[in-house]
């Protein structure tokens, strides 16, 4: 199965619209958001065309493709207009035989790992910038931000495909990968 794993859209029908494009161009079977869908957070700027209906409509009209994980700036309200589920605080995949921990990184990350052994990745967003880090006991990853990129990074995304994750941007540029399988970087 091929995944597009995204994260932290707040709010922005204009990277919505990137994202579902991508989605679709990827041919993905699955669409896993890593939370931070609608609201912008206190702490960031306004999206643009930020237009939480929008985004919502656009997400809905996939809904039986989402796989979804609740962020930060998420929230009951949020979960109301949303059409699939979104408010646990993660999901558990398998891809090749590796469990992977999909969360949106504000409560496990790497200072605070999940409680859960024997996981093979630790995926989330949150802080915007894409990762690919090799711990003793697990990898790191994330997918960067759909409308908010920080350090410099792009807008972007990445996929899973039989033990391989592509870091791209929303125009479908490759900028980095990992195979599971060879546990090395491409």
């Amino acid at each position: 199965m091929k995944w597009l794993i995204a994260s932290d859209l707040h709010g922005s029908a204009f990277y919505c619209e990137q994202l579902l494009a991508a989605f679709e161009r990827e041919r993905a079977e699955k669409l896993l958001l890593l939370g931070d869908l609608l609201y912008h957070g206190a702490r960031n700027d306004l999206t643009a065309r930020y237009d939480t209906r929008a985004v919502a409509a656009m997400l809905n009209a996939v809904k039986e493709k989402i796989v979804c994980v609740r962020g930060n700036c998420d929230s009951e309200i949020d979960q109301a207009v949303l059409e699939f589920p979104m408010m646990a605080d993660y999901a558990l995949l398998t891809e090749g035989g590796h469990t992977i921990f999909a969360t949106h990184g504000h409560r496990y990350h790497s200072a605070c790992l999940p409680p859960l052994g024997g996981i093979d990745v630790l995926l989330h967003g949150h802080t915007h910038v894409p990762t690919c880090v090799a711990y003793p006991d697990y990898l790191y990853w994330n997918p960067g931000s759909v409308a908010l990129p920080k350090e410099g990074s792009r807008h972007g995304c990445m996929t899973l495909e039989n033990g391989v994750a592509l870091w791209k941007t929303l125009e479908g540029e490759t900028v980095g990968g990992y195979d599971l399988k060879e546990k090395k970087p491409l």
